[in-house]
């Protein structure tokens, strides 16, 4: 049995943004994070690491599935290729936005930009490969949730107010 690298290389590619953003958000839980107001339903600070490992990887995944049935960058696979990479990148950025800069405004407009890239994503993911696209439901989900929580974090503590 061979090893399909292109796939594990797909899996693992989006997990690299989440490794890297963990350097940045590790360091401001107990300085900062932990001093702003939460709503009681968040979910619990570890459960975020193993959710979104699982959700990369998927990601990952839906993208390598994509790019098999779409014939690679040429074929139809093309937008929704760019798209995925579009929204990687944007993904990618929320942490330093939220944790590093601590503007939450800013946060809060990306999250949003983010998750209509996200749902695009996974609406072309379907027209190539109908599994990727289900398999981008989970994130569409938990997208949703982030964005309700980066909300409600900066309705309740504001810019100016996380220094």
């Amino acid at each position: 049995m061979s090893v399909n690298w292109g796939m594990i290389g797909a899996m693992v590619l989006p997990n690299i943004g989440g490794w890297a953003g963990a350097f940045i958000t590790k360091p401001k839980i107990p300085t900062w994070y932990e001093h702003l107001k939460k709503p009681e339903w968040r979910p619990p600070n570890w459960a975020f690491g193993p959710v979104w490992t699982s959700l990369y990887t998927s990601m990952g995944y839906a993208s390598y599935l994509v790019y098999q049935s779409g014939g690679g960058f040429e074929g139809p696979a093309r937008l929704p290729l760019m798209l995925f990479g579009s929204q990687l990148a944007l993904n990618w950025a929320w942490t330093p936005i939220f944790f590093g800069a601590k503007k939450l405004g800013l946060a809060m407009a990306e999250i949003l930009l983010l998750q209509g890239n996200v749902i695009a994503c996974a609406y072309a993911f379907s027209s190539v490969n109908r599994t990727a696209g289900l398999i981008m439901l989970p994130y569409i989900a938990w997208m949703s949730l982030a964005c309700a929580l980066n909300y409600r974090i900066w309705r309740d503590n504001g810019d100016s107010k996380t220094k």
